[in-house]
């Protein structure tokens, strides 16, 4: 039975400012929450729950009184305002006080992301970001070299913002990389993975904690738990 940290530390002692990950139970495992001015890569295959886990991430700034920002290159807003309801989670209403912005960009005409990115973070104060997702990026550049290019500019403008960001990555089923183009995973500051197995009537989902610098962080792949109320970090999952 893999070995859970009773909590891990940040490798340079309580000098750095956590933020909470809004996941029960995956605090524990990282420290205490996500280090400030970091990137972090929320990757997995189809439905293992990317979004849902950026939207909770949201949900719990917003009601720390945060400002936060979801940038969809993916899903309209109304339909992550949609989604999100189904947990309890109003976004409406944090979007009516100005606290909450989702801003969608056409994958098409999105030439300049990183500044349009940056300058929306810098007009509103954000202190929690998402964007979800960098695997459209393949629809948008025929060469690889410009889809690199443009990820690494649009991390290193995230990177320059002092908040703390959640990007997504779809990776294929059985694929042992880690984001669909190979550059995410070595430029951000984290990466977790979500994974998801259905056999026949049962399923499951699990979580590992790839990278994560300062931190001494769990490295075993832990249950994964859906509810009304949003993802949860069960018991340990042996593997």
């Amino acid at each position: 039975m893999p070995k859970v940290p009773a909590e891990a530390k940040t490798k340079t002692g309580d000098a750095h400012k956590r933020v909470s990950s809004g996941i029960p139970g995956l605090d524990k495992l990282i420290g205490g929450g996500f280090l400030e001015n970091d990137i972090y890569l929320v990757t997995g295959g189809t439905g293992t729950g990317k979004t849902l886990f950026c939207c909770q991430f949201l949900w719990d700034g917003l009601q720390k009184g945060e400002t936060c920002i979801y940038f969809s290159l993916e899903e309209l807003p109304e339909d992550i305002i949609h989604d999100a309801e189904v947990f309890g989670w109003d976004f409406q209403k944090y979007i009516d006080k100005k606290k909450f912005i989702i801003e969608y960009a056409d994958p098409f005409e999105m030439a300049d992301l990183s500044s349009q990115v940056r300058e929306k973070i810098k007009q509103t104060g954000a202190t929690r970001v998402v964007v979800d997702s960098t695997s459209i990026f393949g629809m948008v550049f025929e060469k690889e070299s410009d889809l690199r290019k443009a990820l690494y500019n649009l991390i290193k403008a995230l990177k320059s913002t002092g908040t703390v960001v959640l990007m997504t990555s779809e990776i294929l089923e059985d694929s042992k990389a880690l984001s669909r183009f190979g550059v995410e995973e070595f430029v951000v500051d984290g990466v977790i993975v979500l994974s998801y197995l259905g056999v026949g009537e049962v399923s499951s989902r699990s979580l590992m904690v790839r990278k994560m610098r300062r931190t001494d962080h769990g490295t075993d792949s832990y249950m994964l738990g859906i509810t009304k109320d949003g993802l949860s970090v069960k018991k340990e999952k042996g593997l």
